[in-house]
């Protein structure tokens, strides 16, 4: 059973990628016989170079991705090193989960209604000064991408966060900061020429799933980012929904530039880190023994902007009449809940039904893959992790999309949930990864030698164990589906529309109510799956099991003892 698990796994995630790869590389050179081009050319090359505003579009993108994973990383660095082992960071540990939560499109929404002209922000700048009109400065669609910079990295640092906690075990970092500081070194310059140079080669693989999404995000850029030029990404989004089918080519060769743009800063950021850990070491050793960096509060505010976003959404979405520079809207009505009531319904009912089956089946394929390798050491290959995170969702699908229409029939369906499942399963195997990595096998060993069967040892033993663990996985998994916009809109076929897809095609209209509803709906159905998942694992805990096992021994102990003897 599990070697089938560990062979579905690979073929759910590695076998579709050879028709995906073809389709683009074919599109890429002209090469469409459904549509007429059955003579290879380089003419979609020249388009791409030809449209004027494609080189500003690439730099446009470099300079916003790369700016926000850098700003992340600092983030996450500052937050570690101010309060790690501190009474705060069990606080931060448990908002991670949350905060991981909400969609990034939901996050968008709110920070677009926030930093706008008219948004909440400039409201309360101009109750002190006095200002009658909106103002024309802002962070959302900025041409310098600002805003997308800003938004991303606030975004991104909690998943870098929770990818830290395993890294930090992993090197014992209370044995090393207690030693720097037997020499000398107070806590910040431990950890910045201790602690971080360690640090951050082990982090080297979400930090690259934070440069390619950065480098490769359409649906937050299309809601935050510049609109003239947009990113590259964005760029190519519209040349691929060009009304003009023979243009397809342009596309396909965007979508490969895209590709070889985020592979090339992978690149880069590797030769950097070689360079800054390996190569440039006097930093390390030589100069003060005694440095000071903020932090400490920089989680408080990368905490409050998502959390602030659900009452700033939940206003809005009732806002009938709402004058700039009020604070509180004059006017509420239910009209926009009422008016999108009955289509709500059926979009959630989509996201619910692709979520709950990619995330079940992402999960089942994690556990198996994980039971495969502690069975026989040989894990999961890192290929099959590291395709969904780091190559651009949209080289890829472009090309899976035009396999598909090769093919007779209709597949939208099971490509869409294959595609969800794809995306998906990375984050839960790797939510999965260090709580069975930490389990103790020597207690299903003892099972067994009691005379109990593998699965009987499994599901007794280890699953109470790692049952918490589990639904959280599942959790993100969900999280993780819902926030999915591009597999959705590509392979779907237009036929399937879920939360995610209304919310980005109405968030770049005009009214922000209705778009509030749909991102305070988008932000709600991921955190009561937490929700339900972080109660589910508390009652499963087997700890708490134990514990009211022994209170009610305790009770009837007492009961007994201060029963009344009577003698006959």
């Amino acid at each position: 059973m599990l070697r089938l698990l560990y062979l579905m796994t690979l073929v759910v995630c590695c076998l579709p990628l050879l028709p995906g790869l073809g389709g683009v590389l074919l599109s890429a050179v002209s090469y469409l016989p459904v549509l007429g081009l059955s003579e290879p050319s380089l003419d979609g090359w020249r388009a791409m170079q030809d449209w004027p505003g494609t080189n500003k579009a690439i730099q446009l993108t470099l300079f916003t991705g790369i700016a926000a994973s850098f700003f992340a990383v600092l983030f996450t660095f500052l937050i570690l090193q101010s309060c790690w082992g501190t009474r705060f960071w069990k606080r931060i540990e448990q908002w991670l989960s949350p905060l991981l939560a909400m969609p990034h499109v939901a996050f968008a929404i709110g920070f677009a209604l926030t930093f706008a002209p008219s948004g909440w922000l400039f409201r309360f700048i101009a109750l002190f000064t006095g200002q009658e009109q909106p103002y024309h400065w802002s962070l959302v669609q900025d041409s310098s991408g600002i805003g997308l910079i800003l938004a991303l990295a606030v975004k991104e640092t909690p998943f870098l966060l929770l990818m830290s906690l395993s890294v930090l075990k992993q090197m014992q970092v209370d044995r090393l900061l207690a030693a720097s500081q037997s020499l000398g070194y107070n806590r910040t310059a431990a950890w910045l020429k201790v602690v971080f140079p360690q640090w951050l080669p082990k982090m080297r693989f979400p930090i690259y799933a934070v440069l390619a999404y950065g480098l490769s995000v359409v649906d937050v850029a299309m809601i935050l980012g510049p609109t003239s030029p947009t990113t590259f990404a964005v760029l190519v989004w519209q040349w691929f929904n060009d009304p003009d089918l023979s243009m397809l080519p342009r596309a396909a060769a965007g979508a490969i530039s895209l590709f070889v743009l985020c592979f090339g800063t992978l690149l880069l950021y590797r030769l950097f880190e070689y360079v800054l850990i390996n190569v440039w070491q006097n930093w390390q050793f030589s100069g003060s023994k005694t440095y000071s960096l903020p932090g400490r509060h920089l989680f408080k505010f990368i905490a409050l902007l998502p959390f602030m976003m659900i009452p700033l959404l939940l206003v809005w979405s009732f806002a009938l009449r709402w004058r700039f520079p009020e604070i509180w809207p004059t006017r509420t009505s239910t009209r926009f809940w009422e008016q999108e009531s009955s289509h709500l319904i059926e979009l959630a009912t989509n996201s619910l039904i692709l979520g709950l089956i990619s995330a079940t089946v992402a999960l089942i394929f994690a556990v198996g893959c994980l039971e495969y390798r502690d069975k026989y050491h040989k894990s999961l290959p890192q290929l099959v992790i590291a395709v969904p995170m780091l190559i651009p969702q949209l080289s890829i699908l472009f090309g899976i999309q035009v396999a598909i229409y090769m093919l007779p029939g209709q597949w939208h369906v099971p490509a869409t949930i294959w595609a969800h499942i794809l995306f998906a399963f990375p984050y839960v195997y790797l939510a999965l990864d260090g709580p069975w990595k930490s389990f103790d096998q020597r207690l299903t060993q003892t099972a067994r030698s009691l005379g109990h069967s593998p699965f009987k040892a499994w599901w007794q033993v280890k699953l109470p164990i790692v049952i918490p663990a589990i639904l959280l996985a599942w959790a993100v998994g969900l999280s993780v589906s819902f926030a999915q916009y591009l597999p959705t809109q590509l392979l779907g076929a237009g036929r399937i529309t879920t939360l995610t897809t209304e919310a980005v095609s109405l968030a770049s209209g005009q009214d922000r109510r209705i778009s509030a509803v749909y991102g305070l709906i988008q932000a709600f159905l991921p955190l009561v799956f937490f929700a339900l998942s972080l109660a589910a694992s508390r009652l499963a805990d087997p700890r708490r099991r134990l514990a009211r096992h022994d209170e009610s021994r305790e009770s009837v102990n007492e009961f007994v003892r201060t029963k009344p003897d009577y003698k006959i």
